[in-house]
């Protein structure tokens, strides 16, 4: 995200500002549904909704997307910083990272817990220092003398176009962050889809009891507001330090000499103090293997559960499912491990993530959102839609090429809205038109009681949303 704050500006920060709002709306309307019905996978969720066809349809979409996406992504990033603050080979950094992870994995669900809980406080902890120390950095180039509020006035001044939240048309960033999508569009969709719908994310809160993980995540929505000060201010300071003279070869590509904005963080925390360097690399370090296992561990839930169990040995015992699930989590871990290298191509790996994850979310929610609201909802409906989602966005963004320009060429997020109202309105279409008498909807139960939130929780909710109301009336 840092490099992203480098190339756009505060702009990505919506990202994680529309994510507190969106972890709230899923807290209260999507959480309950999982806990209440005892969903602990979300292929199980498919299965007793629609069919065991819809589910693994989708467990195999899931699979291959936090493959070659997200744990390709995540290795990257991580040992592009790794091997930036550190005399490890990016290639053995890819090693170490994997290896680790796999092992973090196989301890389970308490140990990945353990990691997350401690890797919070000491990013958050090294995040700032590593914002202090670059506003120093920029303060001293000034002549400020350290003074880092300061320093931010000299951010305003020196990069004002980074500091827009909205982009209109005219901006060479509309594409990535298109407008109003960033509220009201894509950015929603996206952000419904991965935090309701995703088992890496909501397993998270798939143990515990409805209070308790209505207030883990209100946690979570409140820390979502500081990590744009921990991430993407580090980068805008850089981007002003860089366009000032500083750090001219580092922000370079080795071996082609193009600016890579990803390298932005990394070359931040290469100037930490010797201690601090070391604290910031336990975190780093921490932090990626913690995510690795919370992937790699949704892959072995999912492959062992929802495939193995159902197509290749029902009767597989217990201790047959967890062999299989841990082999499932070496096997992926070595594929994407593999594919990692060819991402140092990437202009900014952030982005990558949230377009190619776009191609899969649309259809997700829709399934989702009108299995869960919506009783007349098919199983034919949620079939199609399962099967069209990637096709769909596919067409979307490839068909101006193909068409040499006459169709237009939609920003990312515009093509998640567009498919998602297409998949949403073609399941709606199906269920009328074929309705189903057989359709076993009564194993999801809904009831409105289940929506009703504690005072505590309103109160949190309110301060959240005032908060980001400000902030976007400030850098709009």
């Amino acid at each position: 995200m840092s490099g992203s704050g480098f190339a756009l500006g505060l702009a990505i920060s919506s990202y994680e500002w529309m994510s507190a709002a969106t972890l709230i709306i899923v807290a209260v309307f999507i959480i309950p549904l999982y806990l209440k019905n005892k969903i602990f996978t979300m292929p199980q969720f498919l299965a007793r909704r629609y069919s065991d066809k819809v589910s693994t349809i989708m467990a195999v979409f899931w699979l291959l997307v936090y493959v070659f996406v997200n744990l390709t992504s995540i290795i990257y990033l991580g040992a592009l910083a790794i091997s930036s603050i550190s005399p490890v080979s990016f290639e053995w950094s890819i090693v170490g990272l994997s290896v680790f992870s796999v092992i973090v994995t196989l301890g389970g669900m308490k140990v990945i817990g353990y990691t997350d809980v401690i890797q919070v406080f000491v990013l958050l902890i090294g995040g700032l220092v590593t914002t202090y120390l670059a506003l120093s950095l920029l303060a001293d180039k000034f002549g400020l003398d350290g003074n880092i509020l300061g320093a931010l006035g000299v951010l305003r001044q020196e990069a004002p176009a980074h500091f827009n939240m909205i982009f209109d048309k005219s901006s060479p960033h509309y594409k990535e962050l298109p407008g109003m999508s960033v509220l009201i569009g894509g950015m929603l969709i996206n952000n419904l889809a991965y935090w309701g719908c995703n088992q890496y994310i909501v397993q998270r809160a798939l143990g515990a009891d409805l209070k308790t993980a209505r207030n883990g995540i209100l946690f979570a929505a409140f820390l979502k507001l500081l990590v744009p000060v921990i991430a993407v201010l580090p980068g805008i300071t850089m981007y002003v330090m860089h366009q000032n003279g500083m750090f001219q070869q580092e922000m370079k590509d080795a071996v082609t000499g193009v600016i890579k904005p990803d390298h932005a963080y990394p070359t931040l925390m290469n100037l930490l103090p010797a201690g601090l360097k070391g604290v910031a690399f336990a975190a780093l370090t921490a932090a990626v293997v913690a995510s690795l296992a919370g992937k790699a561990n949704s892959i072995s839930t999912i492959f062992s559960l929802d495939i193995y169990r159902k197509y290749f040995d029902k009767d597989a015992s217990d201790k047959k499912i967890v062999r299989v699930g841990r082999w499932a989590v070496v096997v992926s871990m070595l594929m994407a491990a593999i594919v990692t290298p060819a991402l140092k191509s990437l202009d900014q790996a952030y982005q990558f993530i949230q377009e190619y994850v776009g191609f899969f979310s649309p259809g997700v929610l829709a399934i989702f959102l009108l299995g869960m609201f919506w009783k007349r909802t098919t199983t034919a409906a949620a079939l199609a839609g399962a099967l069209l989602t990637i096709p769909l966005s596919a067409i979307l963004k490839f068909l101006p090429t193909w068409t040499n320009g006459a169709f237009p060429d939609y920003p990312f997020l515009d093509r998640m809205t567009i498919t998602f109202f297409i998949i949403a309105m073609l399941m709606i279409t199906i269920s009328l038109l074929k309705p189903t008498t057989n359709q076993n909807v009564n194993t999801i139960t809904v009831d409105k009681r289940w929506f009703n939130v504690s005072t505590e929780f309103v109160i949190g909710s309110i301060f959240i949303c005032g908060v980001l109301i400000a902030l976007y009336t400030v850098f709009w």
